[in-house]
């Protein structure tokens, strides 16, 4: 093995951490949303704002990212993002303290704001950092680290989180000053957990600083200006990307963040036995999705696999909408296996072939996440009109046949855009 493949490797290695990292605070909010919501009294889309508060954040900040790689390489803005992902978490001490709904939802942008520039840097990165023909199973595997985290972090969450949570009976019984004080004990109890992961990202940036990690930016490029936006935006294939990536990221966080809900109305489950089925469920079937997905793809092109898991969820959601019991939650586990190879695959078909254009390309796709903080809140309102979760399935649903388009044309790549 030369040097050089012997740097990429360990590079890549690296990089699967922080995968895993990024998807472990991302599952921890279908633990938030459930808790603050008793916390603060909330309804289900003013719950939903927690996911809002962190994908919103892609938006403003996945710009931004694109120009840091640009000027600084890959190494320094991932840099930047485990210190801002590491501040969002410490943030959470005083956020609990002053006990305001307001100051998580601040926490959780400036997670969000670092989350957004470690994927817009990591996951071009990983598709780059080896040979083109293979860049969306090699994304894909590192994405499956990520699925890890789906399995894990619901578990450890309701362990740790959900420790303090009071049932409603007894909170009724309560005088209301010893009900506020109550509440304020469970809104408490993220503390701990978010000063562990805030200690983490630290540790882990200090590791990215020892490292030597390839600069594999292309060399003289001027820094991005409006003109190279505008034009890569009028690239098809990645313009087709970003809107399909901003609908599955949607329906990924409707499935996800909202699962505990949809479990205690669907099968009747407290949260705690939600959480775990959240994790050995959902999150196992997730990750097998991801590494199975990729070993398809050995001998299928990830665009016809895309187009097949995305019509089989079409009709899946379906059956979530009027399913009961253990079977809707089996539906359920089948959505997020078939959701597993979505976004790196629409990631890497996105970006390829735009040479000189990665960059950007990457920063409109990172972008597109913010799809995660507002088709929720769609879920969120039809749940609330409705008075039931499950007909907010017909969001994910609508996002999956954009999904499918995209893997049946969208991906296509224009003959003036090939590299």
């Amino acid at each position: 093995m030369s040097a050089n493949q012997s740097s990429n490797r360990s590079a890549f290695i690296l990089l699967t951490s922080l995968f895993f990292l990024w998807g472990f605070v991302h599952n921890l909010d279908p633990i938030l949303i459930p808790h603050l919501k008793k916390a603060f009294s909330l309804s289900t889309l003013e719950a939903a704002l927690v996911d809002s508060s962190i994908f919103i954040a892609y938006f403003f900040m996945a710009l931004p990212a694109g120009m840091l790689i640009r000027r600084y390489g890959y190494k320094t803005t991932i840099l930047m993002g485990l210190l801002l992902f590491a501040l969002g978490s410490f943030l959470f001490v005083p956020a609990a303290s002053n006990q305001l709904y307001i100051f998580f939802l601040g926490a959780l942008f400036v997670i969000g704001s670092g989350l957004a520039l470690l994927e817009t840097a990591a996951n071009p990165y990983a598709a780059l950092l080896g040979d083109p023909a293979t860049s969306s199973r090699r994304l894909n595997f590192a994405q499956a680290f990520n699925g890890l985290a789906v399995t894990i972090a619901p578990i450890i969450g309701a362990g740790v989180i959900l420790t303090k949570d009071i049932p409603a009976e007894e909170l009724n019984r309560m005088t209301p000053v010893a009900r506020q004080v109550a509440l304020a004990a469970e809104a408490s109890s993220v503390q701990i957990p978010y000063s562990i992961i805030g200690a983490v990202i630290v540790l882990v940036a200090f590791i990215f600083l020892q490292i030597n990690m390839p600069d594999i930016r292309e060399k003289g490029k001027k820094n991005l200006g409006w003109k190279e936006l505008i034009a890569a935006w009028q690239v098809p294939h990645l313009r087709n990307a970003v809107v399909a990536q901003f609908f599955y990221v949607g329906a990924q966080v409707c499935v996800n963040s909202l699962f505990i809900l949809y479990a205690a109305k669907s099968a009747n489950m407290d949260k705690s036995t939600a959480a775990t089925y959240l994790g050995v469920g959902y999150g196992v079937s997730f990750m097998l999705g991801r590494f199975i997905g990729t070993f398809f793809m050995q001998w299928i092109a990830p665009a016809k696999l895309l187009t097949l898991y995305a019509f089989l969820n079409i009709i899946l959601c379906c059956m979530a909408v009027y399913g009961q019991g253990m079977a809707a939650l089996y539906t359920v586990f089948a959505i997020s296996f078939f959701m597993s190879i979505m976004f790196p695959t629409i990631f890497s078909l996105g970006i390829k072939g735009l040479g000189n254009q990665t960059e950007i390309g990457s920063s409109w796709i990172v972008m597109a996440i913010v799809g995660g903080g507002i088709l929720p809140l769609l879920f969120g309102l039809i749940t609330d009109l409705t008075g039931n979760i499950q007909n907010g399935y017909f969001v994910p649903m609508t996002c999956f046949m954009v999904v499918a388009w995209f893997g049946w044309k969208g991906h296509i790549i224009h003959s003036t855009h090939k590299s």
